[in-house]
């Protein structure tokens, strides 16, 4: 939240000065208004204390200045226009933010650059500011600081007309943390309604994607769906996960194994998690699995079914094991809610290669030897194929060092995890640990 806005200039005779400010007397112009005012409340700030901040030399105007007090940080942007025209052959003039010094400063800095850029194109158009020669806090640039601070801390943004062509557009953004890292295999879930939140100027590759966000499809997946540009499709969902839109999961399939967080214990004493989980896994009637038209399933027995995964236990090994109480369930949707709430976790599966360029050379070898006595056209042909395998051998070696989880492997490769198992026994000594 602002909680003062004031513009200073350098003025021939008295030197920088503070001109206008919002609140008022929120800003100590000099030594003695700040001991006059003492008596009454304390000023956010002494004016004379940081004017060489605020009202720099020419070499350090243009660019954003920022420095804190005790209890709050000023930001500001002088700007210094030289003219024969001015008194002293320039004019030099700050607006400047306070705002508390615990706060994230990246969009007011923003604010306050884009204010100094639109202010400066005034005054050299129409000498907007320097014409001003209101009493101080009084007038039009007084009115515009106050509307300003008002329309920022209530709206976040606001428009200003300042005459017959001009008007002022100013929007606080907020800031969020960066977005989690984003890999080709992870799966993005919207959180919001993102059909609703469309606009058709939206740029070209984000209106390919959107269609293809489901819960179900990757990250790579989509970008070969929406026959897009990885790279264009990875920065789109970015954006999207910055905002708040996307949540990002795990690629689900019934070979995978899931387990408890120490968190589970909040779902079981939380009956209105229980409750929304409920109607959140339960087919619709009439799909094909689904329970009769009356069939919902208790929250002591989602308790049940949640307590009974653990490691070692595949989603499809579960659900056979289950069958009577996932009738009716959808197992993704059920797997998934744990997932968002984080009271579960995915037990992935990484592969570490021991003696692998070993076991290869001497694969290599024994094929040379049974393919000497062969025609050189068959001989041809068969090293070609070995080629094409010591390829892909290459293509996999470099995930097996115990860093990649099996989905990305598969994604990277664009196979099965069923045939990532068959590369892997012809590679050699590969252990295979779930974690």
């Amino acid at each position: 939240m602002i909680k003062a806005i004031f513009f200073s200039v350098f003025d021939v005779n008295q030197g920088p000065k503070v001109l206008h400010q919002v609140p008022v007397d929120s800003i100590s112009p000099s030594a003695t208004s700040a001991s006059a005012s003492a008596s009454a409340s304390d000023p956010i700030l002494h004016f004379p204390t940081y004017s060489h901040y605020l009202i720099p030399r020419p070499e350090l105007c243009s660019r954003v200045i920022t420095f804190t007090t005790a209890t709050h940080r000023v930001l500001s942007h002088p700007i210094c226009l030289p003219s024969p025209s001015y008194p002293r052959n320039a004019y030099t003039f700050s607006f400047a933010f306070v705002i508390p010094a615990d706060v994230p400063f990246a969009s007011y800095a923003t604010v306050t650059l884009k204010l100094a850029s639109l202010l400066k194109t005034l005054e050299e158009q129409s000498r907007f500011l320097s014409r001003d020669l209101s009493a101080p806090n009084t007038g039009k640039i007084y009115a515009l600081c106050e509307i300003l601070l008002e329309d920022l801390n209530n709206y976040s943004e606001s428009m200003i007309p300042i005459d017959d062509t001009n008007t002022l557009n100013i929007k606080l953004f907020p800031t969020y943390p960066p977005p989690p890292p984003l890999y080709p295999h992870h799966v993005p879930l919207s959180t919001v309604d993102l059909a609703a939140l469309t606009d058709p100027n939206w740029d070209l590759t984000m209106l390919r994607v959107l269609p293809h966000i489901d819960g179900i499809n990757s990250v790579k997946q989509i970008a070969l769906l929406a026959d897009a540009d990885y790279k264009l499709v990875r920065k789109a969902i970015r954006h999207l996960l910055y905002y708040g839109c996307l949540l990002l999961l795990d690629i689900f399939s019934f070979g995978a194994m899931y387990a408890p967080t120490a968190d589970i214990g909040t779902f079981v004493r939380d009956k209105e998690m229980q409750e929304e989980c409920a109607g959140y896994v339960i087919l619709p009637y009439g799909v094909e699995g689904s329970g009769g038209r009356g069939d919902v399933i208790s929250e002591p027995q989602l308790v049940q079914l949640y307590l009974g995964l653990r490691q070692g236990l595949t989603v499809k090994a579960f659900c056979m094991e289950h069958r009577d109480l996932m009738k009716g369930v959808d197992a993704r949707r059920f797997i998934t809610f744990g997932v968002i709430k984080g009271f579960l976790y995915r037990v992935h599966k990484y592969a570490i290669a021991t003696n692998a360029k070993r076991m290869r050379k001497r694969e290599t070898g024994r094929k040379s030897q049974q393919w000497s006595n062969l025609s050189e056209e068959v001989q041809a042909h068969k090293e070609k194929e070995d080629g094409d395998e010591d390829v892909k051998a290459s293509e996999l070696g470099r995930f097996l060092n115990g860093a990649h989880c099996f989905d990305e492997i598969c994604t990277e490769l664009m196979i099965s995890e069923k045939e990532l198992m068959v590369r892997l026994k012809a590679w050699g000594d590969v252990q295979i640990i779930s974690r």
